[in-house]
């Protein structure tokens, strides 16, 4: 027997595009299933070196929903890299300003963190509302 260990080349990887919809969905499971759908692990074909993901749209981002107390007590801390340039928001606070925000960074933390995530990431399209402009590519609604 001589067997050979699969391998994906980029040519060989099809697109499809998924829609999964966050309204008073956990924002934590939508972001599995994102992520999950993005680095392309539902797929036989997958190679974990090889962007061999599917584009992901979500919609009602700002509809989706924390458990327990995290709405309020959950922080977002960054740094500019100035003197006292520390910001600290909670998901309230983030909802208020940008709601897209929340699952784009739940489903940053999921992908690895190098050029093959940010590459993965392009592919993630979030909006706050239920209105989209990828209808054209009719993307196959996805069940949590």
């Amino acid at each position: 027997m001589n067997q050979k260990t699969f391998s994906a080349k980029p040519a060989d990887v099809e697109r499809s595009w998924h829609i999964i919809d966050a309204k008073d969905q956990i924002v934590g499971k939508v972001a599995v299933e994102a992520a999950r759908l993005l680095r392309g692990k539902h797929k036989p074909i997958f190679t974990p070196h090889i962007d061999t993901g599917d584009f992901v749209v979500i919609i009602n981002a700002e509809q989706a929903r924390f458990t327990g107390n995290k709405e309020r007590h959950k922080i977002y801390a960054r740094h500019s890299g100035y003197v006292g340039g520390q910001t600290i928001e909670t998901p309230s606070k983030v909802r208020a300003r940008k709601p897209e925000l929340i699952l784009e960074w739940a489903v940053k933390g999921m992908v690895p963190k190098n050029k093959l995530g940010r590459a993965q990431l392009s592919k993630l399209k979030v909006y706050a509302g239920s209105e989209h402009p990828h209808e054209a590519q009719e993307p196959q609604s996805v069940e949590l």
